[in-house]
């Protein structure tokens, strides 16, 4: 995977310096901060982010905490959830189709890996799609990452390594010959 990037589809460099910290009510991201420090103790990370979440049920960090604990905690379905309101919540940022089928690569600057709004948007599709995959959705997260293609055609977010893992699924891999 490409610096920078999670195993769970989210960039985390990018996302920790236009997420954390702006914007986000203090309240919100003690939470934040506390629920990183019981990790382990899923019950009470759980209820910090749970709380986060109703201080601040819209902000980007505080959604991508509770992706980020759902998915690592293996609660996939839970992180699909997650990752749905993302993609709604990038979809209104950048003022385009809230249904990702919809949405067409100049509805937003897809092709600039500068402009965050549409970025962000990008990687939670990619985070969307990744999950429908982990899930054995194959067909809905080919579609999912064939939009993201469709939109990121400079592939800049890497969408194109989740697509070729499509494509190589049920194929025998010959090493030798």
């Amino acid at each position: 995977m490409s610096q920078g990037l999670a195993e769970d589809g989210m960039d985390t460099a990018w996302l920790e310096r236009a997420c954390f910290g702006q914007g986000v009510p203090e309240q919100a991201e003690i939470h934040l901060r506390l629920a990183g420090l019981a990790y382990q103790q899923d019950e009470v990370a759980e209820s910090h982010l749970r709380q986060a979440l109703e201080i601040a049920p819209d902000h980007a960090a505080v959604l991508i905490g509770l992706y980020r604990f759902y998915f690592y905690k293996g609660r996939l379905n839970d992180a699909l959830g997650v990752a749905e309101r993302c993609v709604l919540k990038a979809a209104a940022d950048n003022g385009i189709a809230p249904d990702w089928r919809q949405v067409e690569h100049g509805d937003a600057d897809f092709g600039s890996y500068a402009a965050i709004l549409p970025r962000f948007y990008l990687f939670t599709l990619k985070a969307y799609g990744y999950l429908l995959m982990r899930l054995g959705r194959l067909e809905e997260g080919r579609e999912a990452i064939l939009k993201l293609l469709e939109l990121d055609a400079g592939d800049k977010v890497g969408g194109k390594v989740l697509l070729q893992v499509l494509e190589r699924m049920g194929r025998d891999d010959d090493y030798g010959e």
